[in-house]
């Protein structure tokens, strides 16, 4: 029997995600707003199995700058090099390219500067000439609901024309946040996959006409239908080398951001069928069999020589602010906003869409306050702090335990179901909850994060032994019946 796989295949925030196949290899790009760095790349052998290989780019804001920098990206592969065009809709679009997924990119280039252009993707036709499409934040330009095409030169430096509307779904009834177009060219037409509808309540659409301006005919090809899978849309398609199809999509799932999940598609009557006729399946058979078992990383043993690439900043890091030295991660207590949500200088990932315990070790080096958060609309965090008579002092809410200073505590955060998260503490008697339990909230446009932080004047130190993600994977067998 075929191994199976269980819907989402990237159960966390990797929000808009693109896939391409190059040879026997996937790639996955998915945004990244304020992370820095940006734009991860993710490879995979079947489509199922996932890990992290790099960014493609390294710099954005030098403040947090929530909601903003890094929009919905586009991957291609083309004249031997691998391509991302993606929006930043206070600036504009950009590209990046590389000969290696894994690095060096190129510094983002501005392909075509305005406000409120985003969601751009580029064509190469077979007969040389080159295409962008892109949508539109009513936010910044206020429009949005259509599509733009341009002419684009080839080398991809700049956009030809003033661009001409392709679809104006304000025509369309029912139509509303039409955004995040893929243009392909398949069976002597070109496509538009776009989504719309909102992220929370969306749906799937195509787009195919027989000249790349159109006139477009549209058609819904993934909705929620009767299951679980709210907002089932934005992704990219994808074929196997063995000529089979598949559609890799997000569903919004509030605190845990935007996950991955992988649909069957076929061609039926010229146009594609996602799922099991139009609604998201659960599962079933793994695309290309013979892959090995993976997933995106999580824990970080800290032995270097860099980060783990499950790391970013909330703005672009200053190197005095960290050092990876002895198998440990040291912070220093910088000076900053008290307000974790506004703090550059906290290093986050992804939250679990799974059931998780935290845990990392910690030592206070004189003067600040250091410890783990959950960071999204809302924040809370466990810290270890000195205390006014020479003690130290771990603190979650308005519960908190004394311990002799420069003692080592185990600080972590048990989350449970719809993201309630539960801080704990071992000071050397065992971990045990501290606090009241705190509803992890989604950002803006994204899912929460676990961060570690360290502040103060600069003179005080917070050495991180380790950090574990434990996550209570499901390993049920798969139910075929998408209604199920």
């Amino acid at each position: 029997m075929a191994p199976l796989y269980r819907n989402p295949v990237l159960n966390a925030d990797w929000s808009d995600s693109d896939v391409i196949r190059v040879g026997d290899d996937f790639y996955l790009t998915a945004s990244s707003f304020t992370k820095v760095p940006g734009l991860p790349i993710l490879h995979s052998r079947d489509l199922v199995n996932w890990t992290i290989i790099g960014h493609a780019v390294t710099r954005g804001h030098a403040d947090v700058r929530p909601g903003c920098g890094v929009w919905a990206p586009s991957l291609r592969h083309h004249d031997g090099r691998f391509w991302i065009f993606y929006g930043d809709p206070d600036v504009g679009i950009f590209q990046v390219s590389a000969a290696d997924p894994r690095g060096p990119w190129t510094e983002p280039h501005l392909v075509k500067p305005g406000l409120g252009l985003i969601d751009p993707c580029p064509l190469w036709d077979a007969d040389g000439q080159a295409y962008l499409v892109h949508a539109w934040a009513r936010s910044r330009a206020g429009v949005s609901n259509r599509l733009t095409l341009h002419r684009m030169a080839p080398d991809a430096r700049e956009v030809l024309d003033e661009g001409a509307l392709v679809v104006d779904a304000d025509r369309l009834p029912g139509y509303r946040t039409l955004e995040g177009p893929k243009l392909y060219r398949h069976d002597g037409h070109y496509w538009i996959f776009a989504p719309a509808g909102g992220v929370a309540t969306g749906w799937q659409s195509v787009f195919r006409s027989r000249s790349i301006f159109g006139p477009y005919e549209d058609r819904i090809v993934l909705e929620q239908g009767g299951t679980d899978v709210n907002g089932p849309h934005q992704g990219g398609w994808v074929d196997t080398p063995s000529g089979e199809h598949w559609f890799m999509h997000f569903q919004d799932r509030g605190p845990y951001g935007r996950v991955v999940h992988l649909q069957p598609m076929e061609w039926r009557d010229g146009w594609p069928v996602m799922g099991a006729d139009g609604v998201p399946v659960p599962g079933g058979p793994v695309p290309v069999p013979g892959g090995e078992p993976a997933a995106p990383a999580t824990s970080d043993d800290f032995a270097g020589p860099g980060l783990g690439l499950q790391w970013s900043w909330q703005a672009d890091p200053d190197p005095a602010w960290w050092e990876l030295r002895d198998g440990t991660l040291r912070l220093t207590c910088v000076p900053g906003p008290a307000d974790l949500r506004e703090r550059p200088a906290v290093l986050t990932q992804r939250l679990p869409g799974d059931p998780c315990t935290v845990t990392t070790r910690v030592v206070l080096k004189g003067a600040g306050r250091a410890g783990l958060a959950v960071v999204g609309h809302t924040s809370a965090s466990v810290t270890v702090e000195p205390a006014p008579d020479g003690s130290a002092v771990v603190r979650a809410g308005s519960a908190e335990i004394s311990v002799p200073e420069g003692t080592a505590v185990t600080l972590g955060a048990r989350v449970g179901e719809g993201a309630v998260v539960t801080f704990l503490a071992d000071t050397g008697d065992g971990p045990r909850p501290l606090g009241e339990p705190f509803h992890a909230t989604q950002g803006r446009w994204v899912g929460a994060v676990l961060g570690l932080f360290a502040e103060g004047d600069g003179t005080g130190q917070a050495i991180f032994e380790g950090f574990t993600v434990d996550i209570a994977r499901w390993t049920a067998p798969v139910d075929l019946d998408p209604l199920t």
